[in-house]
């Protein structure tokens, strides 16, 4: 599956798949409780935390709230500095903004530093339909370039990948090494990652990253990575491409340093990333290194739409992927069930924002509504509450299946009509009564497969809530 052919319309079947996935299944598993627990323990020991939240969130009400003002801003300070703004509406115009660079300086390689605004644009297969050499140089993105897939997570693409899948994976892949190598451990991995890597750096003539932050009074872009491939892929290149999203930008340094405050804390534990790298243009007369040419692209792709919408507080995402870590679907499924580019509860808004509910309305069912992934957000989103109004507009298109639309008409029939609400609920109760009486008899109820082919249900215990309150209270 390429980024940019969408297919979170069959969520359902990839759900099914993921399921049966041993190796996915015992992945999501040994990761997941790591990072919960790290952003616990993070939290836990900065006490003014809930009120850094706060401050992020309310910097990021305020770009949104005067986005133009920041956005030129911005480009001014680029321009200033001698760097190039180019504004691109569509994933099809950035791509090409890009290919008109790189075949410009004759590039032959392009190094990327991550970007997940490429995963939405397709820049991978683009740019080798073109006759050009993308090398991802995250380790995780490296892998899953090499595996031929899409990120599962967005700041740990490979987190659905097992040890023993790359071992074999870099067997097959660096066939100039001796077959019988020691791989045994993490650290012979990594080694020969880098090793492969490092020579990579100084091949390439464009490099390509993306921008956790744009800052308006300075025109910097903002990059934080935990490998370095950030700072290599921008400094070393003959021009470096900032590839970026309009909602990207904050006011002030120091508003991006609240920012960073909160971001390496929710999304790995951390105090703060390895390497957080400030890019500037391209280089000075008096500079040591970095690129001749500075480049940003900044996408659209739909956000514009978002400002002023039920859904614009999305854009307060900061792409840390705490939602993901702790929401149960995410962690019994992993991304590539998602189908697009942006999984867990942020992708279950996200997505349908920016490629339509018609293609992306399944995912906002994902959920349990559980509430986990608003109060672990460092920026406070309220993401149950938008996965409930993509809910509803599915509804109203038409799009939920028949015999959901029909069980919610029969609900909303009793539930106008009190005493047949009452009646209806007793005798429901007595027939799951005598259905849950025998073990698997609640498999015999009509369209409950999904509820009662995997598990047995109990039987329901005395009357309805309703009925033991009225006993409870004399009949009143």
């Amino acid at each position: 599956m390429t980024a940019h052919e969408p297919k979170s319309r069959f969520f359902k079947a990839n759900v099914k798949a993921a399921l049966a996935d041993a190796n996915i299944q015992h992945a999501m598993r040994s990761t997941g409780p790591n990072f919960v627990g790290k952003r616990a323990k993070a939290r836990d020991a900065m006490p003014e935390f809930d009120a850094l939240r706060d401050r992020a969130r309310d910097v990021k009400n305020h770009v949104l709230a005067n986005l133009p003002l920041y956005l030129e801003r911005y480009e001014a300070k680029v321009r200033d500095a001698g760097g190039h703004v180019h504004w691109c509406e569509t994933p099809d115009q950035a791509n090409r903004k890009v290919l008109e660079i790189c075949r410009r300086v004759n590039a032959k390689k392009v190094n990327k530093g991550k970007t997940m605004v490429s995963e939405e644009t397709g820049l991978n297969d683009f740019l080798s339909e073109n006759g050009i050499t993308p090398v991802e140089t995250d380790l995780g993105e490296y892998i899953i370039q090499l595996r031929g897939e899409t990120p599962s997570h967005i700041i740990a693409p490979a987190v659905h990948v097992t040890v023993p899948e790359i071992d074999k994976l870099f067997r097959d892949t660096h066939t100039h090494l001796p077959r019988d190598r020691d791989l045994t451990e993490l650290s012979s991995m990594l080694a020969e990652a880098r090793t492969i890597l490092r020579q990579k750096y100084f091949e390439a003539e464009v490099g390509v990253t993306g921008a956790n932050m744009l800052i308006a009074e300075t025109g910097q872009s903002v990059i934080v990575t935990n490998e370095g491939n950030g700072d290599l892929s921008q400094s070393l290149p003959r021009v470096h491409i900032v590839l970026a999203t309009l909602e990207k930008i904050v006011p002030t340094l120091d508003d991006a340093a609240t920012v960073l405050r909160v971001l390496a804390r929710s999304a790995t534990g951390q105090e703060m990333s390895v390497y957080t790298t400030f890019s500037s243009g391209p280089r000075r007369a008096e500079d040591p290194d970095g690129p001749e040419e500075y480049h940003v692209i900044l996408l659209d792709n739909g956000r514009s739409n978002m400002v002023g919408s039920e859904f614009e507080e999305m854009l307060r995402c900061i792409r840390c992927g705490a939602c993901m870590n702790h929401c149960p679907v995410y962690q019994a499924v992993g991304g590539h069930a998602y189908g697009w580019v942006y999984p867990g509860p942020m992708g279950a808004v996200l997505t349908p924002s920016l490629i339509g509910v018609e293609e992306g309305g399944q995912l906002p069912n994902a959920s349990t509504f559980c509430g986990r992934c608003e109060e672990v957000c460092p920026m406070r989103i309220p993401l149950p509450r938008m996965m409930r109004s993509w809910r509803a507009k599915e509804f109203e298109k038409r799009l939920t299946p028949t015999a959901a639309r029909y069980g919610l008409g029969v609900w909303a029939f009793f539930a106008a009509r009190p005493g047949l609400y009452r009646a209806a609920t007793r005798a429901a109760m007595a027939v799951l009564g005598r259905l849950g009486r025998a073990k698997g008899g609640f498999a015999a109820l009509p369209l409950a497969g999904g509820w009662t082919a995997h598990r047995d249900f109990p039987a329901p215990e005395g009357g309805t809530f309703m009925a033991q309150w009225a006993a409870k209270r004399g009949g009143r």
